[in-house]
């Protein structure tokens, strides 16, 4: 069993950077992938980013790609996302989650387990 805990979420001016956090418990996630979700009220949830086992690898959503950067530290078993320029629509509950394979993937399904979620909010 895996325990999800994102942090850094917050209110900030469009523009503005935030950092998320996501920390594992449990058991360790060097060896897996992770990925970023947001949901937006009334929205489904949709993919962010996601990063491979050894950090080597990311795949980025359209939306956020060139402002928004996946990073994970193994020692740590911690995964990051660096949010930068951020615009109002960017604005949701950001999860993290883990795989239970090694390589990256943006399907919903191949994720086992998830955090509870931070708040961003972008004000214009």
């Amino acid at each position: 069993q895996v325990q999800l805990v994102e942090s850094g979420g917050g209110l900030v001016q469009a523009g503005g950077s935030l950092r998320l956090s996501c920390a594992a418990s449990g058991r360790t996630v060097s060896g897996y992938a992770m990925g970023w979700f947001r949901q937006a009220p009334g929205k489904e949830r949709e993919f962010v980013a996601t990063i491979n086992w050894s950090g080597a690898y990311t795949i980025y959503a359209d939306s956020v790609k060139g402002r928004f950067t996946i990073s994970r530290d193994n020692a740590k078993n911690t995964v990051y996302l660096q949010m930068n320029s951020l615009k109002p629509e960017d604005t949701a509950v950001y999860y993290c989650a883990v795989t239970h394979g090694a390589g990256v993937t943006m399907n919903r399904a191949a994720y086992d387990y998830w955090g509870r979620g931070t708040q961003v909010t972008v004000s214009s």
